[in-house]
């Protein structure tokens, strides 16, 4: 399979699968709403709405969104050109995918941010969001939409000791987030990236060096021809 097409198919279903979990869960459930996985207390559908970045981080001031929504489509063009470039050079198919799911990660939390508060009436702890239309409009504007979580994994809480010098005894939840597919095919790639970054990044073809070193050496024959020319000249006088 061409690069490219690798490129594209993974964007494509990384989009897919997001946006209709998102669709699904904001549809039909209420605001805090959810269900356990398979019966499992540590694992979670649980649906919030948040205005910031992955897993919940949020900026607490007036146009904190509308740069975070500015800034996310700064990068995600930034990744497109990148992942390009990649591809002219044939860099190593697991680098492009990394880089594929981190793309398509921030694209779906992008068109939340920019499309859901014009799509969408505001989810409610009482009733599901609709689709928005003339007589009832969205929750908000272009880029001023919130991204949809669903997946919670409070896993195991643990406590710090109480010789421990600050917080002695609080307690704290693992895994506290709740994140959606989007963050999670960031999360993916990142790390990837990050544990065979040696592999990816020492995997360049090596053909133009090659070719390039050899053109500067020269073959034993011309370098003998060199040679015997000041041998014959020396000979003639």
């Amino acid at each position: 399979m061409k690069r490219s097409h690798l490129v594209f198919l993974i964007i494509f279903f990384v989009l897919l699968i997001d946006q209709l979990l998102k669709f699904y869960i904001k549809l039909n459930f209420e605001y805090d709403g959810g269900f356990l996985i398979a019966g499992q207390e540590w694992a979670r559908i649980h649906f919030v709405e948040n205005e910031g970045m992955a897993f919940g981080f949020t900026f607490g001031w007036e146009y904190g969104k509308l740069l975070l929504s500015i800034f996310r489509i700064l990068m995600v063009s930034g990744l497109i050109w990148y992942c390009a470039h990649l591809i002219k050079q044939q860099a190593p198919a697991g680098l492009l995918v990394s880089l594929s799911l981190i793309t398509a990660g921030a694209l779906g939390n992008i068109i939340d941010s920019a499309f859901y508060g014009l799509l969408f009436t505001e989810s409610s702890i009482h009733a599901p969001a609709q689709f928005a239309s003339a007589d009832i409009p969205g929750y908000g504007t272009f880029l001023h939409g919130k991204v949809v979580d669903m997946f919670y994994f409070p896993i195991t809480t643990f406590y710090l000791p109480d010789w421990f010098p600050i917080m002695s005894g609080e307690g704290f939840l693992f895994f506290s987030p709740i994140f959606n597919f989007a963050d999670a095919a960031i999360t993916t790639g990142v790390f990837t990236i990050l544990l065979f970054q040696r592999r990816f990044f020492d995997e360049h073809p090596k053909v133009d060096s090659v070719s390039t070193s050899s053109s500067m050496i020269d073959t034993p024959e011309e370098h003998s021809s060199t040679e015997s020319k000041p041998q014959q000249t020396a000979n003639h006088e």
